[in-house]
């Protein structure tokens, strides 16, 4: 909760003291930078996988780094691509793509946390990661550095927050950088009288601490992690194709009760993740999860309604024409959270070819948006439609699944 209300009032603050006029730079440019942190999120949830399954933290970070240089090295080469697509200057979009190796760090840390089930300290990190990245930021955005100078701001404090969580997790998960010492390295070493069933759990017990993790089962996550968050931010970038600056900087703002309703719940994933990879427990964790998702969006979207006509007292007069509309951002926030509980169970039991699903209702509201979206009425209206669509589909093929085909225990 701390690092969404921190989020949020970040886009509150720029979208006032930018002016619907800037806003929708800096907005799409957010967006960018949330897809450049689909490698972070499948990070953290395979690494938070591989350790309810018994890698060690040292496996696991020798991946993160590895998955690191080649987020860095992509986003070297999108900088011209991004500053071409959505008419921004270099800096600007260098500034966006430029804290995706560190979301990467930072997030194998917090899948560290998660899959140790070591939630209080993974709340302070969340906590300190979230107010790292939005306080620099603020501070430049109250200076006039502007969008390039906010989003340069807050991924330094990316970076430093990233620095932190790993002295935090190693402090909290020391033992278990090393594997355990039983005393003997083979069968042959056991001591007179010792049980061979005790001898074959111990090299069991050391080929787990001391497997490598590969950079494979992360690629599988992130085409998961991707589909999701390109339907939850390609209506950011369309935006300032179909529509005027004016109108494209309130739908900016109206999306910012799509991120509360989408993110507001996150933590009912981050906890019930590592059931869902427990093959006794994936069931149950799924049904859980989709089920809670579900009562939280209707309170979200209910909260939308009511709080609509206070949307121009924060934002300004100039984004008064959208809050009749706030109700049906947050509606289509709540849809995309149960979409995102759905496919992290995919993850969790390594059925990531379900993203499929996903991929195809983004490229059918992409071909709608542009076809026929003229509108802001058009433009949501679209993205609830396929997203709650897109939704059904997959909730409906992970609950049969976890019904009849329990998850596949883990592999060394």
């Amino acid at each position: 909760m701390t690092a969404n209300v921190a989020g949020y009032l970040l886009q509150l603050l720029a979208a006032s003291w930018l002016g619907v006029e800037g806003y929708s730079e800096f907005a799409s440019l957010l967006a960018v930078q949330l897809l450049c942190a689909v490698p972070a999120l499948a990070m953290q949830n395979v690494v938070a996988r591989e350790m309810v399954r018994g890698a060690s933290p040292r496996a696991v970070r020798a991946m993160m780094w590895r998955c690191a240089a080649l987020v860095a090295a992509v986003a070297v080469v999108l900088i011209p691509v991004v500053a071409g697509v959505l008419d921004v200057g270099v800096w600007a979009a260098a500034a966006a793509l430029g804290a995706a190796p560190a979301l990467v760090i930072l997030s194998g840390e917090q899948g560290i946390l998660q899959g140790g089930n070591h939630f209080r300290v993974l709340a302070t990190v969340l906590a300190m990661a979230g107010t790292a990245r939005v306080a620099p930021a603020l501070l430049a955005l109250a200076l006039g550095g502007g969008a390039a100078g906010a989003l340069w701001a807050g991924a330094a404090g990316i970076v430093g927050a990233a620095i932190i969580a790993g002295r935090i997790a190693r402090s909290t998960t020391p033992a278990q950088d090393q594997p355990t010492d039983h005393g003997s390295g083979a069968a042959g070493d056991a001591a007179p009288g010792t049980k061979q069933d005790d001898i074959v759990s111990n090299d069991r017990e050391l080929a787990t601490a001391t497997r490598t993790v590969g950079v494979l089962p992360v690629l599988r996550a992130v085409q998961v992690q991707a589909a999701l968050m390109a339907l939850s931010s390609v209506d950011l970038i369309i935006v300032r194709i179909v529509l005027d600056e004016v109108d494209a900087s309130r739908y900016s703002l109206g999306t910012i009760a799509t991120k509360i309703a989408f993110w507001l719940p996150q933590a009912v994933g981050v906890v019930l993740y590592p059931r869902m990879a427990q093959p006794t427990h994936s069931a149950r964790a799924i049904r859980d999860a989709l089920s809670v998702l579900s009562a939280i969006g209707v309170v979200a979207v209910i909260g939308a309604a009511l709080a609509a006509p206070l949307a121009p007292l924060f934002a300004g007069a100039d984004y008064a024409p959208i809050q009749g509309m706030l109700w049906l951002f947050a509606l289509h926030g709540a849809i995309l959270a149960v979409l995102q509980g759905a496919l992290l169970s995919a993850i969790a039991v390594e059925r990531t070819a379900l993203a499929a699903v996903t991929w195809i209702g983004l490229a059918i509201e992409i071909t709608l948006m542009l076809a026929f979206a003229r509108t802001i009425e058009s433009l949501i209206g679209t993205a609830v439609s396929v997203a709650a669509i897109t939704t059904a589909i997959v909730a409906v093929v992970v609950l049969r699944t976890a019904r009849t085909h329990p998850a596949p225990a883990g592999r060394v």
